[in-house]
């Protein structure tokens, strides 16, 4: 290795991995919950229009690639326990969020800690795990 080079000591690997492993915990984190808001958004779409229908009206649900006749009472029952099934699955997930992004900033914080610090200063690592 020439002198111009720098190697990044291992406790800054370490830190740096923990960051990058928060980061993307994050990212799927927001992913589930985008994904069941647009799914809670097609349910309360869905209750709108069947509550419009009239109790005599014809109605069908969705079972894969066909279309099952059922009753406009099941229906509701069924899309209103998917709207509340998918709210309570965003609660935890915007809990698990705000967790992960706290833990963000504590990680970052202490990346720039330790940058901050004399060479001298830095954190031995443990080799023989």
């Amino acid at each position: 290795m020439s002198s111009g080079e720098q190697q990044i000591p291992p406790w800054l690997q370490e830190q740096v991995g923990r960051l990058q492993q928060l980061q993307q915990n994050l990212q799927s984190i927001m992913g589930q919950k985008q994904h069941l808001e647009m799914e809670q958004l097609e349910a309360e779409r869905a209750l709108e229009i069947l509550k419009k229908a009239g109790d005599n009206d014809a109605v069908f649900k969705n079972a894969g690639s066909i279309l099952i006749k059922s009753t406009k009472v099941n229906l509701i029952a069924e899309l209103e326990e998917k709207k509340e099934l998918a709210n309570t699955r965003i609660t935890i997930l915007t809990k698990q969020e705000a967790r992960v992004k706290e833990n963000l900033k504590e990680a970052e914080t202490k990346i720039k800690e330790m940058l901050s610090r004399p060479a001298e200063t830095q954190p031995k690592t443990d080799t023989s795990k």
